[in-house]
């Protein structure tokens, strides 16, 4: 069965899980104040999708898109141990950053940790830029602040109208 990224409830066992697993690396890293992690119940907020990637029946990552008036922001991005070095984290990005794209988000914003050195390779890789804090957050010694600007999807009108 192939590889499916679709939303899914993070009151799930298995998405419980996956944040479990997510929010007892950052603890392990990061100081409990400059820790920026949702929990199930603010990712099941109205203004935030969950989606999990799911293949032959186990979730193997999720990630979360957070809707701001002026932008998207990026949540949540874990990916089983199990799954990683596969492109997994880049596929999931992409997902969120064509949702965020199809919703007319003119911007995807993120905040990651210093120690988490794959991710930010990932969003660099991703054409994400350094940034400083946006939204609620504040500068601190460990996290990091990424932003890319997203062009919006051509609709079948545009695509015609090109030569």
């Amino acid at each position: 069965m192939p590889l499916v990224i679709r939303p899914v409830s993070p009151d799930l066992p298995a998405a419980r899980a996956l944040l479990d697993a997510s929010h007892a690396l950052m603890a392990a890293l990061f100081p409990p104040d400059e820790n920026a992690v949702l929990d199930a119940t603010a990712l099941a907020e109205p203004d935030v999708t969950f989606y999990g990637a799911e293949e032959s029946g186990a979730l193997l990552g999720c990630v979360a898109l957070k809707r701001h008036p002026e932008f998207a922001e990026v949540k949540s991005l874990f990916v089983a141990p199990e799954a990683r070095g596969i492109g997994l984290g880049a596929r999931l990005l992409a997902h969120v950053e064509a949702e965020a794209a199809r919703e007319g988000l003119p911007l995807v914003r993120l905040e990651t940790g210093d120690k988490l050195m794959a991710a930010s390779a990932l969003y660099r890789r991703a054409g994400y830029r350094a940034r400083g804090p946006f939204g609620s957050y504040r500068a601190n010694a460990s996290s990091v602040f990424f932003e890319k600007a997203l062009t919006a999807p051509a609709t079948a009108a545009q695509s015609r109208e090109r030569p």
